[in-house]
């Protein structure tokens, strides 16, 4: 997959696209990040690329000339690419869009600064618009870089674990269980026995109620769009949280 990246700050990006899986998903091939600085677009010898907003107000403007000049850059090599804007405006981000966006071979991703681009740009040259929460950043870079790490991971064999992006937190509408490591006691806090038991089936029940209990006490809004399974109903009712799971979601739907 290829990243196209457009910002007045693309040096921004330079050490994280340098560090942990992106960079080995870059060196194997796997993916290929281009960085591009918006003002190589923009006219004039200080190469401007925000004004000062018609009607009046507080802040700049991204203009519309080197914003478009550099997207129909990156379009003439990837015709098909899709142009997202990184903005507060756009739909929130999640790991439904996530995998939405893996199954593209290019994606152009514009970072948006000040107090955002010219509405013309946005208009004609924009396919999709997209928040990484309800904050707001300096500027785009940063929620780039959120997109491209969180896309990359669902590529195939970027993972070492072929099944590390499957079950992740989000995968589902569950918080993933607790984790445990070595030594087996710390401070006096054992690894649960279920965990040390060598029985997959038992392991795999116990990690399911685990999740199911922290995104109870944590995030009981995702269980409001979570579907269980036959047997994961029959579990959830023999370990008495059936009845906490079913309020939730009423609950949450209510108040949809």
């Amino acid at each position: 997959m290829v990243f196209a990246i457009i910002s007045i700050f693309p040096e921004l990006l330079v050490s994280p696209l340098a560090e942990g899986i992106i960079n080995r998903a870059r060196q194997r091939g796997q993916i290929d990040i281009r960085l591009v600085n918006l003002r190589d677009f923009a006219d004039g010898p200080h190469a401007v690329t925000d004004d000062r907003p018609f009607g009046g107000g507080e802040g700049m403007v991204m203009k519309p000339e080197p914003l478009t000049a550099a997207v129909e850059a990156q379009k003439r090599a990837w015709p098909k690419a899709p142009v997202i804007l990184l903005t507060p405006q756009g739909r929130l981000y999640n790991q439904k869009i996530a995998t939405e966006l893996a199954r593209h071979e290019q994606l152009v991703l514009v970072c948006g600064r000040y107090e955002g681009v010219d509405e013309r740009f946005r208009a004609a040259s924009v396919d999709d618009e997209i928040s990484v929460g309800d904050y707001i950043l300096s500027g785009g870079e940063l929620a780039a870089m959120l997109v491209v790490d969180s896309v990359t991971r669902l590529l195939p064999g970027v993972l070492g674990c072929a099944g590390s992006a499957e079950n992740d937190t989000f995968s589902r509408n569950l918080l993933k269980h607790p984790h445990y490591t070595r030594p087996r006691l710390f401070r006096d806090q054992e690894v649960p026995a279920e965990l040390l038991s060598g029985n997959h089936r038992q392991i795999a029940e116990y990690r399911f109620l685990a999740s199911v209990t922290r995104t109870l006490e944590r995030r009981p809004d995702l269980l409001a769009r979570e579907v269980f399974s036959a047997a994961e109903m029959t579990l959830l009712r023999r370990n008495h949280l059936y009845r906490q799971v079913l309020a939730v979601q009423r609950e949450e739907k209510r108040a949809d």
